[in-house]
């Protein structure tokens, strides 16, 4: 009896609704009960429990259910990872095993045979299956038992021609290949590489965090594999072990349920002690662009930096560390100004995402297409909005000032601590008081901070002391908690918002610059005339809104 059949007898679904549901799972090659959770149909939960039912077979959370160890060892990690069923217990001379899909009649023979004695089957729901299999068998676990250590690709090659063989040889492929899917899945931003003596760690960049991607402690003997396949992605000398290279990979992905992704892997090559370590960052090219409304920005913050986006000349800035969404902000601000009325030009490295109705240009320091060549061309384009993607050095920040000087809107980033050094920070680059005093008109500093997860969140009253002065409990005199569940890896984090801090220049914070002032006295000139909403002003917005908790919303802000 088929799993929709089942459904429908047990009432758990419609005949409109599995239609539906089937078409949407043709198209995005996801498994029936995952596409019906998807649809709010029913939950995934809900759709295992009916087909444990129809099987008389028991349902599992595994989540809950305490594993023997030696029972999980019965069967080979390659079978686990093919069959998605894991061994729970030893009971009455036979193996319990959890799967997610009891119809697939194969399976019983292939565990029977692995295991050399009687199998029961369990249902648990595939999620908490991959979960389980991960922990305990680590990403790519199938791909490194297959491969084995008399398989092992040797430690010294020879020759390149021999090591590009290496590289390139089906399971290396298949073993880099499942740690960049995996941290697509796991949402990550970054994957790093590092390669210590007698270790390999592999770690992914989650919500800001550095977490251990858990692959098993074999893969040490592939590093030199590993790191060949990815210079061969993208394109490097995988000969050059001696000096620091940088290229891109292109990766290709279906996520269930929707379109085809595309993925710009921007990849980092640094000889180290022990070898090669590698960065790689993601950035999803088809990524959806948000608006401004969806930044998480304080509707006050959210008003004035509108209005500054949308005057018709000036430098209006973005500053923040590395990774703080200052790219994000830019193209939702591009998303609200850009019209059929005015023509905007980027120049950016890389161009992260494609905006319609604005041409892009991607850097290319190879050719001498830096930030400032690009900015000198794009002004012989008759554009009205420019954005930058970065101004570091003196040539690109004085082509900027030119440029909004003869009528141009002038977007772009810089790295400073807050918003009031952005003015010191042109002054030390060479700038003329004057000109960063007529021309910038406004600086937005911001940084990201972890939401809580919505699925294991809880609200409690804040402790003695756990709150600054500054900060404040909701209306009900609650905070958040960050719990920890599957959802959010245990770490009670999911997802992130923007922590603002806006800087408007008036008359008072211009005679500042003018007499090249600090920082600071920018900031009390600004706090002055009331055009100063601050990172700690917005962090405490977001701990009173139970968006985060008071502990990460300080982890980010500087104290009074």
């Amino acid at each position: 009896m088929a799993l929709g059949a089942i459904l429908l007898s047990q009432g758990l679904v419609t005949n409109e609704q599995l239609e539906h549901a089937a078409r949407e799972q043709a198209r995005g090659g996801e498994r029936l009960e995952q596409t019906i959770a998807r649809l709010g149909f029913a939950s995934t939960e809900q759709v295992m429990r009916a087909l444990a039912d129809e099987l008389a077979m028991p349902f599992v959370r595994l989540d809950e259910t305490e594993f023997d160890e030696e029972a999980v060892r019965a069967v080979p990690p390659r079978l686990v990872f093919k069959l998605r069923a894991i061994p729970i217990r030893f009971e009455g001379g036979r193996l319990i095993v959890a799967t997610s899909d009891p119809l697939r009649l194969d399976s019983f023979d292939q565990l029977r045979m692995a295991a050399g004695m009687p199998i029961t089957l369990a249902v648990a729901d595939d999620d908490d299956i991959g979960l389980q299999i991960k922990n305990r068998f680590g990403v790519a676990g199938d791909v490194l038992e297959a491969l084995g250590a008399g398989d092992a690709p040797s430690a010294e090659v020879k020759s390149e021609s021999s090591e590009a063989d290496t590289a390139s040889e089906a399971s290396v492929v298949r073993l880099v290949n499942d740690l960049l899917f995996e941290a697509i899945r796991e949402r990550a931003t970054d994957i790093h590489i590092e390669p210590y003596e007698h270790e390999l760690h592999v770690r992914y960049r989650i919500d800001g965090v550095m977490s251990d991607a858990g692959v098993p402690p074999t893969i040490h003997r592939f590093r030199n594999a590993i790191t060949s396949r990815l210079k061969i992605m993208a394109n490097l000398n995988i000969a050059e072990k001696r000096r620091p290279q940088d290229g891109r990979i292109t990766l290709k992905q279906r996520v269930p349920g929707q379109k085809v992704q595309e993925f710009d892997l921007r990849l980092s090559v640094i000889p180290m002690l022990y070898g090669e370590g590698v960065v790689l960052r993601i950035l999803a090219k088809n990524a959806v662009l948000v608006g401004l409304d969806e930044l998480g920005m304080p509707q006050g913050v959210c008003t004035r930096w509108y209005e500054l986006v949308a005057r018709p000349h000036g430098i209006v800035l973005v500053t923040g560390p590395t990774g703080s969404g200052k790219s994000t902000t830019l193209y939702a601000s591009l998303k609200q100004i850009v019209s059929g009325e005015v023509k905007a030009i980027t120049v950016e490295d890389p161009v992260e995402y494609h905006v319609p109705g604005v041409n892009q240009i991607q850097v290319n320091h190879q050719v001498g297409l830096d930030f400032a060549a690009g900015l000198r061309a794009i002004l012989r384009h008759d554009p009205d909005i420019i954005m930058i993607g970065e101004i570091r050095d003196a040539e690109t920040a004085n082509a900027a000032v030119q440029a909004s000087l003869t009528g141009h809107l002038v977007l772009s980033t810089m790295h400073t601590n807050d918003s009031c050094g952005a003015a010191t920070r042109l002054l030390d680059m060479g700038v003329e008081p004057f000109l960063v005093a007529s021309t910038v008109e406004g600086v937005l500093a911001q940084r990201l901070l972890r939401r809580v997860c919505r699925n294991c969140a809880v609200t409690r009253p804040p402790q003695a002391g756990e709150l600054p002065p500054d900060f404040y409990a909701g209306e009900d005199g609650l905070i958040a908690e960050a719990v920890g569940c599957r959802e959010c890896r245990n770490s009670g984090y999911r997802g992130r918002i923007g922590c603002y801090e806006l800087l408007v220049v008036d008359e008072q914070v211009r005679v500042e610059i003018m007499r090249r002032a600090s920082s600071r006295a920018v900031e009390v000139a600004a706090r002055n005339g009331n055009n100063l909403t601050t990172l700690r002003d917005s962090a405490a917005e977001l701990v009173a809104r139970r968006v985060t908790t008071p502990s990460e919303a300080l982890s980010a802000v500087k104290t009074i």
